[in-house]
């Protein structure tokens, strides 16, 4: 047919994968176990139906392992299965896909319990991300539960034993029977009301799923979500679980355990002061025994004691090298003697050769002034004229403007002798 745009299998199929798989997310059925069978593969496939209905189940292997009824059923047994449904798109066909399995004989209680559990679940009370974190060294903390119950006396004793600080206001309240819903409620309204309160704990003791039902109201499931103060749920053992469980800030497998994790970090803060207290202890004796050291080392008693046994020390050294045997040699009299004479041998040598250039240069002297004396020429016939007073006439103009009868002497190399002039 022309103008039409015809949908593909594939897509039809899809579109209806898509709405189913985002509609039917978690559902929760009640019916008869037929056509069980195992895979090679570890997978378990049957059919749930009733008088007027049926619908494929799948059981996938890991999903099996977690659910170990799976291996006692046989075909006729009735069973809730709580999972999501799947479209099988190469066969157009849809099915349920088992998460859990719970006798059908278990009662309403677990089913209202699985349809409460998955509402609230949906609406987004449970997720991790609205969880407030515990305050690590909580001064107040309120618990809520059975004034004379035995998870009391268990939280307290706990508390008593490794708290340091913690103040505990107890808010009593019914843990099971009709009216324990109610009352849970109010005392849970009235711990988040009083001032300073920092963590509250809302605990009891195990039981079956009727004992534990009041912990599974939706009103006090929906107070814990909108509580501004922190809680913890400490309800029943290790295998049980309530909705408050999963709403609440933190969960506790036991009362004993909401007080260790209450007072661990005050436990382990105790266990590090104890560790500096004793290397305190152990650094201040190693001062004091120092100090005590000092004190004794250095007291004027010791003080004139180590003097002493210095003194004597020195005594014996002295004594041990003979000064006045070696004196000489100490003080180093023979090299100093020894220096002396050769020095002294230096000198004499060096006044010696002295003494004679000196000589020699006095014989040269005498020698140049010899030959230069005016002796030396009157030796050879020559001679001079001299006045009384010593004048030397030394040309004839000066003779010669002398007065007549002017005394005058020649000297001569061996004498003088003497004249008259006319």
């Amino acid at each position: 047919m022309q103008g039409f745009n015809a949908a593909s299998v594939s897509d039809l199929v899809g579109s209806i994968k898509n709405v189913l798989e985002e509609q039917f997310q978690e559902v929760m059925v009640q019916g008869e176990v037929t056509n069980l069978s195992l895979s090679g593969a570890g997978h378990w496939y049957f059919t749930l139906s009733d008088e007027n209905a049926s619908i494929s189940c799948a059981l996938f292997k890991g999903d099996a392992l977690r659910n170990p009824l799976i291996r006692n059923l046989k075909d006729g047994d009735k069973i809730i299965i709580v999972g999501p449904l799947s479209v099988y798109q190469k066969r157009g066909s849809f099915q349920l896909l088992a998460k859990r399995i719970f006798p059908a004989g278990e009662g309403q209680l677990k089913l209202q319990y699985e349809r409460l559990k998955a509402r609230l679940s949906q609406e987004g009370l449970f997720d991790i991300e609205k969880k407030k974190p515990l305050p690590l060294f909580p001064k107040r903390i309120a618990v809520i539960t059975a004034e004379h119950g035995a998870a009391l006396q268990d939280f307290l004793n706990v508390m008593k034993r490794r708290s340091l600080w913690l103040d505990i206001l107890i808010v009593p309240a019914l843990v099971q029977g009709e009216g324990a819903p109610k009352s849970l409620f109010n005392a849970l309204k009235k711990a988040s009301s009083i001032e300073d309160i920092e963590v509250i704990v809302l605990t009891r003791g195990g039981g079956s799923l009727e004992d534990l039902w009041a912990f599974n109201d939706e009103n006090l499931v929906r107070a814990i979500a909108e509580c501004a103060v922190p809680v913890i749920s400490a309800v029943g053992h290790q295998v049980d679980y309530t909705l408050c469980d999963y709403v609440a800030d933190h969960r506790s497998e036991t009362p004993t355990a909401a007080a260790e994790t209450l007072s661990q970090p005050q436990t382990e803060l105790k266990s590090r002061l104890l560790f500096c207290q004793s290397h305190l202890k152990s650094d201040l004796f190693k001062v004091y025994q120092h100090v005590q050291l000092m004190i004794q080392k250095f007291h004027p008693r010791e003080l004139l004691n180590l003097m002493k046994q210095r003194i004597n020390e020195g005594e014996k050294r002295l004594s041990s090298i003979h000064l006045k045997e070696r004196a000489a040699e100490l003080i180093g009299l023979p090299e100093a003697s020894q220096r002396v004479d050769e020095s002294i041998l230096k000198l004499r040598h060096a006044t010696e050769i002295k003494t004679t250039q000196l000589n020699e240069k006095v014989l040269r002297l005498e020698q140049v002034l010899g030959a230069l004396s005016p002796l030396k020429v009157l030796g050879r016939g020559y001679s001079y004229v001299t006045l009384d007073n010593g004048e030397v006439i030394t040309s004839k103009k000066t003779f010669d403007i002398k007065n007549s009868g002017t005394r005058i002497e020649i000297q001569f190399h061996d004498g003088k002798g003497s004249a008259i002039k006319e």
